[in-house]
């Protein structure tokens, strides 16, 4: 059974979580090569356009694409996953100074979402999920606060269990922050959506950072 592809981009980088076994799959898009290289990790393979990476690595499996192109080079990198049948994916360096890439990147995890993968984005300072039809427990020994956004024009039969403010299978809008900023009251807390699409930003603790 695969594991996990994890994928590599351009953006901020942090390590945490970032441990690979011998079943797991890395993905290098395009920059993010200098981070592994840095760490001491070799992809699996790299994807891009090498407008980011200014040299054409060694001994590894390459895909390069034109400049001009109608995906990014994260989008192809999980496309790339996704055609060799991993279906959880870890997305490391997705968020940064350039807000449309990070908006982007939101995007490429609704996409994907839709399709069937259970993805998140690792940023330094919070997890990114995307949730349709489906469950999340996020566990508070790592967490402090969380957020919950529809992507949908709505998200129905939304339930957050266990939180300062909980929902019983509400309607939220992708027109109203209904759910920013809230706050575990138990252990774990239990997000689920029955239709639509939401987003999950969970910020964490300094300790588990």
């Amino acid at each position: 059974m695969k594991k996990t592809c994890y994928i590599v981009g351009s953006g901020d980088f942090t390590r945490r979580d970032l441990t690979i076994s011998h079943d797991d799959f890395i993905i290098a898009a395009d920059g993010g090569y200098r981070y592994l290289q840095k760490i001491g990790i070799k992809p699996s393979l790299l994807v891009g356009d090498f407008d980011s990476l200014d040299f054409v690595p060694e001994g590894i499996e390459i895909f390069r694409y034109p400049s001009e192109k109608d995906d990014t080079d994260m989008g192809l990198a999980i496309e790339k996953g996704f055609d060799l049948g991993y279906t959880d994916f870890a997305i490391y360096a997705g968020s940064g100074s350039r807000a449309d890439h990070f908006f982007a990147n939101l995007q490429l995890l609704m996409r994907y979402s839709e399709r069937g993968l259970k993805i998140k984005m690792v940023c330094p300072e919070n997890n990114v999920y995307v949730l349709t039809k489906g469950e999340i427990t996020l566990k508070q020994e790592k967490g402090t606060v969380f957020s919950v956004f529809s992507l949908t024009d709505t998200s129905e039969n939304v339930t957050i269990k266990n939180a300062k403010y909980n929902l019983n299978g509400a309607s939220i809008s992708s027109r109203c922050p209904l759910g920013v900023s809230n706050e575990f009251m138990d252990e774990n807390v239990v997000i689920s959506v029955g239709e639509g699409v939401i987003l999950i930003f969970e910020y964490l603790s300094p300790d588990y950072k």
